[in-house]
């Protein structure tokens, strides 16, 4: 209980309702009239919302102890009655461009002392609250059936027992540390990550603010910068990080909610407004061209701009294409049976450059084959397919530049949130090769996504090759 909450309220009565010298006289109505007080002032909710819930601590404390019996049956304060200016807050993620700097191994082996980084690591690649990481009990390593790591950590927070699958190069981390705690402190300690100072018996956990200190140290020793300059990070960006990280990979709300331990997935939503705002923008923003190379223009204020972008998220889902996207509806059947550049609702967009240009390579190769062997079909529908190359290539040469400087800015900050479908480093084509993006034969390398892409398509056929091959 916040005593200067209490003394708070009786500067608000003291003033506006001196009348209120008892808890007897203190009614809901006063209570109302000092939280519209309250609320005009400027300071954060954070702190306003800390005064209320003294406050009903207090007057939960006069009932259930019978100090005064007459106090007013309404005198509550009620969840309603808490700001409620966090719902709208975004997550504060960190930028790919920042995270890469703080991620490289030179940088981390730069921490003056073990703990501090191990806290680090933790921090990346669990999620956890500093205040959690912090406090790690020393067996904190446990294995599920099949022997794979977990973290079990305690959500201070929420008061309960947590866990969070952890990989085998962490797992190992943690082992060198409880090596090095063992060899501290013999006796035994219960802590994971012991205070190093002031701590003979190890009954004390490392401090939160002594590792804010020594962030702050390391940023500066390893001069992480962004495009303002030095970075100054809040250990919570980590935590904000590592969920918008797994929702830009379309790990679904509610598995991200169990990883992250919330209460509600409302909680956990705010990181899917983040990954779905970003990557819209980007979409926006890119110039988008069909198979004959003419611009798609899209309104981003339009009256069917929300409906494109709904209609294209599901094409990200269940229509990928290995160097565009399709644009038609998913109700509907393609009736193409090469879905692609001889398609009149395929997009595509200067990231899939290479993979046009190395497309156009294989293609020229086939035409060359089959004009050697006289198949005048195969000349024929390879010739449309390498002349919609060429004006969607020339299309996309004239823009690549100014796109490129434009989505500058924005690189940092949205690498991590690309589609896992239309990375820009997916790999090219090579002559005599599948295209990037074909399933290849059984026992290849492209599993997963593409399989379920494949099984699920009409007829199983699944993303077809771009060009059509001579017998």
């Amino acid at each position: 209980m916040d005593v200067l909450a209490l003394t708070r309220l009786a500067e608000f009565l003291h003033e506006h309702a001196p009348e209120v010298t008892a808890t007897a006289r203190l009614s809901r109505e006063v209570l109302e009239r000092f939280m519209a007080a309250l609320h005009a002032t400027s300071r954060p909710a954070k702190s306003r919302t800390k005064d209320l819930s003294s406050l009903s601590a207090f007057l939960t404390a006069v009932r259930q102890h019978r100090w005064d019996p007459t106090m007013p049956a309404d005198a509550v304060i009620y969840r309603d009655d808490y700001p409620h200016g966090r719902q709208d807050r975004l997550p504060r993620f960190l930028s790919e461009q920042v995270m890469a700097q703080v991620e490289h191994p030179d940088n981390l082996n730069r921490w003056p002392y073990p703990e501090g980084r191990l806290i680090t690591l933790i921090l990346i690649r669990c999620g956890l609250r500093v205040g959690d990481a912090t406090r790690l009990g020393v067996d904190c390593v446990v294995h599920d059936a099949s022997g794979a790591p977990y973290l079990r950590y305690t959500n201070h927070k929420l008061r309960r027992e947590a866990f969070v699958p952890i990989d085998q190069e962490l797992e190992q981390e943690i082992a060198r540390q409880r090596a090095r705690v063992a060899e501290r402190w013999p006796g035994g300690t219960p802590f994971l990550l012991p205070q190093r100072n002031a701590n003979t018996d190890g009954s004390k956990s490392f401090s939160v603010s002594t590792y804010r200190q020594q962030l702050r140290r390391w940023l500066a020793s390893c001069e992480v910068r962004d495009a303002g300059g030095p970075v100054r990070l809040n250990p919570h960006q980590w935590r904000h990080t590592f969920a918008t990280r797994l929702m830009s990979r379309d790990v679904p709300q509610e598995v991200v909610k169990v990883l992250l331990d919330h209460d509600s997935i409302s909680m956990t939503s705010h990181y899917a407004k983040i990954t779905d705002t970003t990557v819209r923008r980007r979409w926006e923003q890119a110039r988008k061209v069909n198979i004959h190379g003419e611009q798609v223009t899209i309104d981003p204020d339009g009256p069917l701009a929300d409906a494109a972008w709904t209609k294209h998220r599901i094409s990200l889902a269940t229509q990928a294409l290995p160097n565009g996207y399709c644009g038609l509806p998913v109700q509907q059947t393609c009736p193409h049976a090469n879905a692609c550049l001889t398609c009149p609702v395929f997009i595509t967009t200067p990231e899939f450059l290479d993979q046009h240009r190395a497309h156009r390579t294989q293609t020229e190769q086939l035409i060359a084959t089959a004009t050697s062997r006289g198949q005048l079909r195969l000349i024929e529908m390879n010739q449309q397919v390498l002349g919609n190359l060429d004006r969607n290539i020339a299309a996309l040469e004239a823009e690549e530049q100014p796109t490129a400087v434009a989505g500058a800015d924005n690189e940092a900050a949205d690498a991590s949130l690309q589609h896992p479908l239309h990375r820009p480093g997916r790999p090219a084509a090579q002559p005599g090769h599948p295209p990037a993006g074909d399933p290849g034969p059984p026992g290849g390398r492209r599993r997963g996504r593409a399989e379920h892409l494949r099984r699920c398509r009409p007829g199983g056929g699944g993303v077809a090759l771009l060009a059509l091959r001579p017998a």
